[in-house]
């Protein structure tokens, strides 16, 4: 089963890409913070992270950072998952090492699971 790390502290946020990436056949696994991401990132080795880029104790693109330095993660599709303006979005995304983006909040569900399997089937 195909394994995707949310890392997000806003529980709405959490609860609706859960719901959808659990009807989709996903295995998700939840942080709240950089820190615990970054734990259950190597605990749980996933397949695809979605991470939000304000966290409460310090910035996603830190995170990406960090995991990009450590060959396991090197080419595990991590998505920003932030309400960021799209170009700004991109542009710190890319930056950061990131493999893209995927706009907050939800609206259509289609498009959402569609963007979390380009990017698993490129990752």
């Amino acid at each position: 089963m195909i394994k995707i790390l949310i890392v997000e502290d806003n529980p709405d946020n959490v609860a609706l890409a859960r719901k959808i990436l659990t009807a989709h056949g996903f295995e998700v696994v939840h942080a709240e913070s950089a820190e615990h991401g970054y734990a259950l990132a190597h605990e749980h080795h996933p397949n695809l992270i979605l991470l939000d880029l304000g966290l409460p104790d310090y910035d996603g693109l830190t995170l990406a950072g960090q995991l990009r330095e450590d060959a396991e993660f090197e080419k595990t599709p991590i998505l920003a998952f932030t309400a960021w303006p799209a170009e700004t979005a991109r542009a710190m995304a890319e930056s950061y090492g990131c493999s893209g983006f995927i706009s907050k909040p939800i609206i259509k569900v289609a498009d959402f699971v569609s963007a979390v399997n380009s990017h698993l089937l490129t990752g």
